[in-house]
């Protein structure tokens, strides 16, 4: 069958622009949000301060709004931390600091509770987190990453064996890279060539690039198998524009449109009829339909998001606590199955349990897991549907996009323009 034409969307724009030697420089803009500035809201649990909300309020039901220097163009939760992008190219972060994840000194009492600068002389265009890392990408197409990986077992290290890092490190890749994606404990880069770099957890298969016998802290070749970035490599030349993560697999999409998938799958979270782990890139059929075009991917620890070109919702993966938003009576799905109840999205994002989807009108629905109050609703029961998030830091204020960690979740927002 003939390539169908790519009708995923890049993420980054990348202008080539000449400098005083005549010599070729990468500027990088990442555009994944429209780079509409806002302010921050948190809501959830946030008992080591990923709320930044200060060391006494550790959970919110509603979204309160976090004090920022500056107006934020990007807002991700890690696991138990968060990390905000300004319209300058700044890096503020708080929450949970035990291996490094904020990229700055908190040695002040209560100082990761607030939002800090991390020290990055670079200006930053994207930002992404995982359990325990944060990575950032600059205009010069360089990447960065401070924090740790983590495997079952324990620490592995970031860039060199069970080495942590609190302050950003450059990630040694000689080719300029237009976008990252964090999963739990893994980093995903595409570059301007259009190859796909990975390096970190190898146990699942996530990296898409270790075999099975060497998934366990890289056998006896070791860690530096895992923490060098290394190319994944397919057989054929495929040109990648985007990368997604989830907790414990990646979706990678390539110039033609096509999806592939490698990681866990032990709920269909990749679009699989199996549930084996991926450790090659598989190209996923059950995402090649010709009437649908995709846009997004988010992925949580056993379940799946998506959106196409119209703005519909799908979801697929494991069924339990909510997450598929398809209702109490469903099981869990191998192929991405239509969410309703919503108006068009423009993103779609996901917790460990829970999903979200933010509407092209600004407002953000929620269902999954209630437990950690990351749906606000106030209350801690599960949700099977989409429901609209509401609060009165919301009132009036346009929802631009939405991130969500184990315990908490944050939203991007900006001010209704009145008429």
């Amino acid at each position: 069958m003939p390539a169908r034409k790519s009708t995923i969307k890049r993420k980054s724009d990348v202008i080539v622009a000449d400098d005083k030697e005549d010599s070729k420089k990468i500027k990088v803009s990442h555009r994944s949000h429209g780079k509409e500035a806002g302010q921050v809201l948190a809501l959830g649990q946030g008992d080591v301060g990923q709320l930044g909300l200060g060391e006494n309020i550790i959970e919110r039901k509603k979204p309160a709004l976090v004090p920022l220097p500056e107006q934020i163009v990007q807002v991700i939760a890690g696991g138990m931390h968060t990390v905000c992008l300004s319209e300058t190219g700044q890096i503020y972060t708080f929450g949970c600091n035990d291996e490094g994840a904020l990229g700055r000194d908190t040695s002040e009492e209560g100082s990761e509770t607030v939002p800090g600068k991390v020290p990055l002389e670079e200006k930053v265009v994207q930002v992404s987190a995982g359990d325990s890392h944060t990575a950032a990408l600059t205009e010069e197409g360089s990447a960065y990453i401070w924090g740790s990986f983590r495997d079952n077992s324990s620490v592995i290290g970031l860039l060199e064996p069970m080495k942590s890092s609190t302050v950003p490190i450059k990630v040694p890749i000689n080719v300029p890279v237009v976008k990252i994606s964090s999963g739990n404990d893994h980093l995903v880069l595409v570059t301007l060539d259009g190859d796909l770099y990975s390096f970190g957890c190898a146990e699942q298969g996530q990296l898409g690039r270790v075999p099975e016998h060497f998934s366990n802290r890289g056998g006896r070749k070791g860690l530096e198998r895992l923490l060098t970035p290394q190319m994944v490599k397919l057989k054929g030349k495929v040109h990648f524009i985007d990368a997604f993560c989830g907790a414990y697999f990646t979706f990678a999409v390539s110039k033609e449109g096509y999806v592939y998938g490698f990681g866990l799958s032990n709920y269909h979270q990749l679009g699989t009829k199996h549930t084996r782990m991926c450790f090659v890139p598989v190209k996923l059929t059950s995402f090649r339909n010709s009437t649908t075009s995709w846009v997004g991917f988010s992925g949580g620890q056993h379940h799946t998001i998506c959106l196409d070109a119209e703005g519909q919702v799908y979801s697929l993966g494991r069924a339990e606590y909510g997450r598929l938003g398809l209702g109490e009576e469903a099981e869990e799905k191998s192929e991405p199955t239509s969410v309703m109840g919503m108006e068009p999205a423009s993103g779609v994002t996901c917790g460990a349990s829970v999903s979200y989807a933010v509407t092209r009108e600004g407002s953000v629905y929620a269902w999954g897991m209630g437990t950690n109050l990351q749906l606000g609703t106030g209350e801690e029961d599960d949700e099977w549907s989409p429901k609209k998030m509401t609060g009165k830091q919301l009132e009036n204020r346009t929802v631009l996009m939405a991130s969500s960690g184990g315990q908490h979740t944050v939203l991007l927002v900006k001010d209704k323009q009145e008429s």
